[in-house]
């Protein structure tokens, strides 16, 4: 490998890396710097598309040499656009994408630049899964380093609960493996820490046999009928097994609420009783698909041809109070954003909060106000109309999803953590990155700046 000492000023040289370096003007280059967001215009110096761990270390030592920031792309789907360095180095993971399924010993061992649709493919083919995401084309990496919400996570944990080990390049450049007996703090960080320690270019997932079958069961009501609704919702979300996933969206002038059942469908078919019980719908739908339908529904709602933005809140409970404020919204309004709920529960409280940087393990629902429009002329509206629906919220709140995160900054990372974790996690990045390399995600500051 050609080590920085070698590499021309400013500049990873081609025939230094096995993958692609990229430049503004070349071909491939404007591809490459586009992300999820279409908010995000972005100009990196320099785009290292890596197709080896080498590559990667090269790149990393190449930026600290010459003082580029770094900026680490995977699905690009981070809403603030961090994986795009204005001025500075990008380290495009994905040309890493490699899936390797053991079904004796029901493991993946995952590239860092794959994308949630082929780790669900290639486990799908032994009817394994572990729990990723809901949208196929979200990074693997991302969405697992800040914890990991999906639809298995009820019964299986999250995509950090199920990872056995990692390999990961430092701020230095060094390559090391994180598990139970490696490196055991940077284990414990990188699972809900997000990409503050270091660069993820492989994980290990454990798998479990979830079959190849789902079941989505929906109910529609009107804003006026959807406050006495929302309350059998909740109490059905407190006793629901633990397959049922139940979720919720306010839309316009509709709310739906229902649940995903991941499973055996007609298992999933027991519980369409006590959803009809909650109050009298405007529509139903309950559809049977396969796990891999379920896993690329929304891949074309959350396409990339959007400006976007959202407000996340964890919420502890569902309390009346914040039932009105869900549904105190005017339909006529095209600015407000659409905004869903998801339960938690189940696998994901069962481990000890301290177990894992993830936080807010006891939480009940998930609250995301989201947005995504066409016209730039419109970002204000949007934007704003996004902070104050989720302001609503937040009188009933405690806690944020790293992962849900925008442009909070600061304030942001204290929602996400308590005091108890942010220390623990200062104190791991003072050992992995005390020079603060990994700084474009919702950051760690080591505890010297």
């Amino acid at each position: 490998m050609t080590t920085t000492a070698q590499l021309p000023t400013a500049t990873v040289h081609r025939s230094h890396v096995d993958g692609q370096v990229l430049t503004p003007g070349t071909r491939g280059y404007d591809t490459a710097r586009s992300v999820w967001n279409a908010m995000i215009d972005h100009r990196p110096k320099l785009i290292v598309r890596c197709a080896s761990v080498g590559d990667v270390v090269t790149a990393v030592r190449a930026a600290r040499e010459h003082d580029l920031e770094i900026g680490v792309r995977c699905g690009g789907h981070n809403i603030a656009g961090h994986a795009v360095p204005h001025g500075g180095l990008m380290i495009d993971l994905t040309m890493m994408g490699r899936v390797t399924v053991d079904p004796v010993a029901r493991r993946a061992r995952v590239q860092g630049g794959a994308m949630l649709g082929a780790l669900d493919r290639a486990a799908q083919d032994f009817g394994l899964a572990t729990t990723a995401g809901n949208v196929s084309h979200t990074g693997v990496g991302g969405l697992t380093l800040g914890g990991g919400m999906g639809w298995l996570a009820r019964q299986h944990g999250l995509a950090c609960d199920n990872v056995v080990a990692c390999t990961v390049v430092t701020a230095n450049g060094d390559v090391v493996r994180a598990c139970a007996d490696e490196h055991p703090d940077l284990f414990w960080g990188v699972r809900g820490g997000g990409g503050n320690f270091g660069i993820v270019v492989e994980f290990e997932f454990r798998l479990h046999p979830v079959g190849t079958r789902a079941l989505i069961a929906e109910l529609t009501f009107t804003l006026d009928r959807a406050a006495a609704a929302l309350r059998g919702w909740r109490e059905l979300a407190e006793e629901a097994a633990r397959p049922a996933t139940m979720t919720a969206g306010v839309s316009g002038g509709d709310v739906t609420l229902g649940y995903v059942w991941a499973g055996d469908p007609q298992a999933g078919r027991a519980m369409l009783p006590a959803l009809r019980s909650i109050g009298a719908a405007s529509g139903e739908a309950v559809r049977e698909l396969s796990y891999l339908e379920l896993q690329t529904g929304d891949d074309d709602t959350e396409g990339h041809a959007y400006r976007r933005y959202w407000k996340g809140h964890y919420l502890p409970g569902l309390s009346d109070g914040a039932i009105g404020a869900l549904v105190d919204r005017d339909p006529a309004d095209a600015t407000l954003p659409n905004v869903s709920l998801q339960a938690y529960g189940g696998a994901i409280a069962d481990i000890d909060d301290d177990a894992t940087a993830f936080s807010h393990r006891r939480t009940r629902f998930e609250y995301v106000a989201a947005a995504g429009w066409s016209d730039p002329g419109q970002d204000g509206l949007r934007m704003g109309a996004a902070r104050r629906e989720a302001a609503k919220l937040e009188p009933f709140a405690a806690g944020a999803y790293v992962n849900a995160l925008s442009d909070e900054g600061a304030s942001g990372v204290r929602r996400a953590y308590s005091e108890a974790k942010r220390a623990r996690l200062t104190a791991v990045k003072d050992a992995y990155d005390p020079d603060n390399v990994f700084h474009l995600n919702h950051n760690i500051v080591p505890a010297r700046h």
